[in-house]
C-alpha cells in the first residue's frame, strides 16, 4: 500500500506524537460500502517540532488530525502522545489527556460560542480541571491574551461577534495555549484569512512557539506557508504518506511526482509572469491496486498499476513512495522531468 510502514519514524523514546499505521473509514449511507478517508498513516512530532501535513482538498490531513485527538476513533492504528496510547484511553481520562492536545480549526468564527465572553471561552479549560484558584486563572487568561495580542482589558467582556476573523483566531489560539499543552494540531488555520492577515497569524505562531516550545502539526494545502513554518513536511495523497523530510529538502527537491505537482501549481507572486515551464496538469480517478497516483503520474510505468508502494529512502533523511523516485533525486522542482529520463 502507498504511504504504509514506520520505518521512518524515529525512536519512541524520542517522539512527544507518534502515529503508526492510522486508518480512518466513514460508512456511505445505507449502502454497506465504506470510504477509506485515511491509509495507513504513520508519522511522528518530536518536543518543540512543527511538522507541516500537506496535500490538496480531500486527501485525509483534516481527518488525520482530527483522528489524533479521537474525533472521530480511527478504525485502527496507534496514536502515542506523551507516552499514552490515546486509542486505549476513554473518558475522563482521554479527556485530560487532551488538554495537553489542542486543536485549531479551519473556521475561527464558527470555531467559537456565540454567546459566550472571550475571558470565558479562553478560561474553559482551566475551569472545568479546576487549573489554580480564580485569581490565577484570571492572570493566565490576561497573559494568554496578550501573548496572542489582544488587550484584556478591553476585549475581555466583548463576545466574538464583535472581533474580526483574525481577532477570532487569536481567541482560539488563546484558548488553545492557556493550559499549557505540549502540541498544537492546527487544521489550516490560516486559510480562512485574508493574506495580509495570514502573516500576521503564521509570525504569531512562530513567536509563541519560540516562547513556550509547543509543538505543532501544521495541516495546510499551500506549501508557501508550510514553507515558512515548519521543519518537517508529510505530504498525504489520497489518504497515504507519499513523501517526507525536511521542509528545505521536500521544497527545494521534491522525490515524488506529486509534491512536484503540487510546487509547480503555486502561483507566482508577480502578474507580468510567465507560467513557468513543466508546470503539472494532473489528471483525475484514484485506482483500486498499485500506487494511487498512476492515473496522474508522468513517470508512470505498467508495473506501478501492479505493485504496492511503500516508503523507501531516497537519499538520507528522505522517504518516497514513487518506486521511480530515481529519477527526481538531483532534479530542481521547476524543471521537467521526462518519462525516460535514465
Amino acid at each position: 500500500m502507498a504511504g504504509s510502514g514506520t520505518a521512518h519514524l524515529r525512536s519512541p523514546d524520542e517522539a512527544l506524537l507518534r502515529v503508526e499505521e492510522l486508518v480512518v473509514e466513514f460508512p456511505v449511507g445505507r449502502t454497506g460500502l465504506k470510504v477509506n478517508a485515511v491509509t495507513n498513516v504513520s508519522l511522528d512530532v518530536l518536543p518543540g517540532e512543527t511538522l507541516g501535513l500537506v496535500g490538496e482538498s480531500g486527501c485525509g490531513k483534516s481527518t488525520t488530525g482530527k483522528a489524533i485527538m479521537q474525533l472521530p476513533r480511527p478504525k485502527s492504528g496507534k496514536v502515542l502522545f506523551d507516552g499514552a496510547d490515546m486509542t486505549q484511553l476513554d473518558g475522563n481520562e482521554l479527556r485530560r489527556t487532551r488538554t495537553l492536545m489542542k486543536m485549531i480549526f479551519q473556521d475561527p468564527i464558527s470555531s467559537l460560542n456565540p454567546r459566550r465572553k472571550v475571558e470565558d471561552i479562553v478560561a474553559e479549560g482551566l475551569k472545568i480541571w479546576k487549573l489554580g484558584s480564580d485569581e490565577e486563572q484570571n492572570k493566565k487568561v490576561d497573559e494568554a491574551m496578550l501573548a496572542v495580542g489582544l488587550d484584556p482589558a478591553l476585549q475581555r467582556g466583548r463576545r466574538p461577534h464583535q472581533f474580526s476573523g483574525g481577532q477570532c483566531q487569536r481567541i482560539s489560539i488563546a484558548r488553545a495555549v492557556v493550559t499549557d499543552p505540549k502540541l498544537i494540531i492546527c487544521d489550516e488555520p490560516v486559510s480562512a484569512l485574508d493574506v495580509s492577515v495570514q502573516a500576521q497569524i503564521l509570525n504569531l505562531f512562530l513567536d509563541i512557539q519560540a516562547r513556550l516550545g509547543i509543538a505543532m502539526l501544521f495541516i495546510s494545502h499551500d506549501l508557501a506557508v508550510v514553507r515558512h513554518l515548519t521543519d518537517r513536511i508529510v505530504v498525504m495523497y489520497a489518504g497515504r504518506v507519499v513523501e517526507e523530510g525536511s521542509t528545505e529538502q521536500v521544497c527545494d527537491e521534491p522525490h515524488h511526482p506529486y509534491t512536484r505537482a503540487l510546487l509547480l501549481s503555486a502561483l507566482e507572486p508577480d502578474p507580468e509572469a510567465e507560467v513557468r515551464a513543466g508546470s503539472a496538469t494532473l489528471r483525475e480517478n484514484v485506482p483500486e491496486e498499485g500506487c494511487p497516483f498512476v492515473p496522474r503520474c508522468p513517470l508512470a510505468e505498467p508495473e506501478c498499476s501492479r505493485m504496492d508502494v511503500v516508503l523507501v529512502e531516497t537519499t538520507p533523511g528522505r522517504r518516497s513512495a514513487c518506486r521511480r523516485a530515481g529519477l527526481l533525486v538531483g532534479a530542481p522542482p521547476e524543471l521537467p522531468v521526462e518519462a525516460g529520463r535514465e
